[in-house]
Formats: C-alpha cells, structure tokens, sequence
C-alpha cells in the first residue's frame, strides 16, 4: 500500500511540472525547428519575381543614380591610352583597393590590362571635353592633352581633382563588363576643384558652395 501510495505522489508530481511547464512557455512565439529553414528557400512563398527588365529601362532607372566620372590610364609600348569610366567605386581600406568595371566591349581595357598598371584620374568640373573624347574609339585621346607620369609611369592629366595609381589585382567577370580590383600604389588630391558629376546622361553642376564640408561623423556603417 506503500508503494501504491509513492507512485500516485510521483505520477503527481510530474503531472504538476508538466503543467508548470506549458503554463511558462504560453504566449512565446513558437522556434522553427532546425530543419524548417534551407539556405536559398527564403521567400519561397512570396509572390514571383518578375522577369529581368529590359536594358532600356535598366538604364533609365540607373542614371538618376548621380556618380563621378575618372578617366583611366595607362602607357604601354603605343603610348599613352586611357578610356573613360563611371563605374569606379573605394573597396577597401585595409589593403587599399578600388574596383572599376570596363565593358568587354572596350578597345582600351585590353591594353591597360596587358600593363598590369592603371592611374585613375578624377575629373574637375571643367573636364567635360576630356570626358567625352575619352569615352570615343579610335580617336588619338592624348592629342593636345598635357599629363605628366605617376611615379608608375601612369599619365595624370592635368587639372584632375586628384588621382589613384594602381596595379591589377584581379579580374572577375561581370555580365557584359570586367570587375577590375586594383591595388593602390599611391594617391593624392591635386585641386580643390568641384568635381565632374554624371546624372541622367547629363553634367550637372554642383551648386552648393558648402559641398565637400560635411563635419566628420566617425567611420560609416558599410
């Protein structure tokens, strides 16, 4: 009878904590299991995404994006060449890099890359000339352009707001254009000139007399 007794006392005791226990965890937001997620089946119920857009509009729409323009150079056993490039970005700091993309289509980029060296020369505001003629195939680009060489031996054309000297790092591909990774070599401003902007197809001014005078905040979140 005893034992009788300490079963019932221990069927309730554990009745109890089971009670507790679902008491405790009502109202929690159920966990997934671990199985329940896959890496790429994110959004696998949402609606379907549409198709890629035409290159029309992907134009269209990316050129309200307002960015720089460089020009990027190199000598080779031609001479000086350089091209034109929008698609120029900072990668790293620490080692410093930059990336810019050249299409594949480019008659330029084959040479810069046979180099293994490249300067890319930010453009002053007063350079649209020098954009344009740049950005033409089969034109002699340096004729009548006055430069001198990056300790590289990369040209810097004169009246750029500053210029980076860099070698190839790596190559990826792209789609329709190279990824070009460069290490940079060295570096420096040589104007306080506004800078050459590009948005929708156009060269916008830069109007605000404060531009470039932004009090620093600390490191950026990107």
């Amino acid at each position: 009878m005893a034992e009788a007794s300490a079963r019932r006392s221990k069927t309730a005791e554990a009745s109890v904590r089971r009670s507790d226990t679902a008491e405790a965890g009502a109202g929690r937001p159920e966990t997934a299991k671990a199985s329940a997620w896959r890496p790429g089946t994110a959004g696998t119920n949402a609606r379907p995404l549409p198709t890629s857009p035409d290159p029309a509009t992907f134009r269209k729409v990316l050129s309200n994006f307002c960015s720089g323009v460089v020009i990027v150079t190199t000598v080779d056993d031609q001479g000086p060449t350089g091209m034109t490039c929008q698609s120029f970005s900072s990668l790293s700091l620490d080692p410093p890099l930059v990336l810019l993309c050249p299409g594949k289509g480019s008659t330029t980029w084959p040479r810069i890359a046979a180099t293994g060296v490249f300067c890319v020369n930010i453009l002053a505001e007063h350079q649209q000339a020098d954009c344009w003629r740049f950005a033409s195939k089969g034109a002699d680009k340096f004729d009548g352009t006055s430069w001198h060489a990056t300790p590289g031996g990369s040209p810097v054309l004169d009246g750029v707001i500053g210029y980076v000297d860099c070698r190839v790092e790596a190559v990826h591909d792209g789609g329709d254009h190279h990824i070009v990774v460069g290490r940079v070599l060295d570096l420096a401003v040589t104007s306080t000139a506004r800078p050459l902007l590009y948005f929708r197809n156009s060269h916008p001014r830069v109007e605000d007399p404060h531009a470039g005078h932004i009090p620093f905040l600390g490191a950026p979140d990107w």
